[in-house]
């Protein structure tokens, strides 16, 4: 298979997208329902060879019934690909040559980020932040593509009213949670306060 965007995306049925988080050391992994609503945090590989990472992750996929990929891709904030966006690329595009699974990649800039900041929020210890930003990162990223999937689902009649209750709900979120600095718009938009 190819790598795909996100609108046109064609899953079997009864079956899951895994999302990843790609870091130089790790790779966190989250997965979705079958009803492709909700993401969960699933655990975080360590990263190895591209052969070695792929097979831990057909096991995964054989395991769990998953139906697509979504790779978080770490553009700079100006848009433009840097090493990171470039070494996600490039495990998208070894992937593509061995599996038959479409690849999606979705914006995750400052994603990992933002989890940071909810577990210092929560009052995570430093070593507990360790064990787990990377896979829940991998869930922001899967649960911002269940979203505009969802979405795009809905048709052209709601996704009007939802871009307005969106706003309103962000709004909303924003000012209840300024102190986080950060926090992701289901429209795919991400916002710094000061």
């Amino acid at each position: 298979m190819a790598v795909v965007e996100l609108d046109r995306l064609t899953l079997a049925p009864d079956t899951r997208l895994l999302g990843l988080d790609l870091g130089e050391k790790t790779i966190g992994l989250a997965l979705s329902d079958r009803l492709l609503m909700v993401a969960t945090p699933m655990e975080t590989l360590k990263r190895g060879k591209f052969a070695a990472d792929a097979a831990r992750l057909d096991i995964i996929i054989s395991e769990h019934g998953i139906g697509g990929l979504v790779v978080g891709l770490p553009l700079n904030m100006d848009g433009s690909d840097g090493p990171s966006a470039q070494s996600a690329r490039a495990f998208g595009r070894n992937w593509v040559n061995r599996s038959a699974l479409p690849l999606i990649f979705w914006d995750e800039r400052l994603s990992t980020m933002a989890v940071t900041r909810t577990l210092l929020d929560a009052d995570a210890s430093r070593k507990r932040r360790g064990e787990v930003v990377d896979k829940m990162a991998a869930a922001y990223i899967l649960q911002g593509a269940l979203d505009r999937l969802r979405r795009l689902k809905a048709g052209p009649a709601s996704s009007s009213s939802s871009r307005c209750s969106s706003r309103v709900a962000w709004v909303r979120v924003s000012r209840r949670w300024r102190s986080s600095a950060l926090r992701y718009d289901p429209r795919g938009a991400i916002a710094i306060w000061d």
